[in-house]
């Protein structure tokens, strides 16, 4: 199989995987765990969630950003 080919393929494989580890793991936290919810009042542990659920969505761009810009210069 041609190189770069390949490297493309890994590029997408490795980008749904990170994005479907970050959803699963963001969704079984929130949803299945009851984090997400505001059942009363705010609670701190709703805070711990939605601060982590921001922060991993930052990472996950910031992980993307940095396995597809090198490869979209093209010279």
């Amino acid at each position: 199989m041609d190189p770069e080919v390949l490297a493309f393929l890994n590029r997408i494989s490795r980008s749904i995987g990170i994005a479907l580890v970050i959803m699963v793991l963001n969704s079984t936290i929130g949803i299945m765990w009851g984090y997400a919810y505001v059942e009363d009042h705010w609670k701190w542990s709703n805070t711990l969630f939605y601060i982590f659920a921001s922060i991993s969505l930052v990472t996950l761009f910031y992980t993307l950003y940095r396995i597809w810009w090198p490869h979209l210069k093209k010279d």
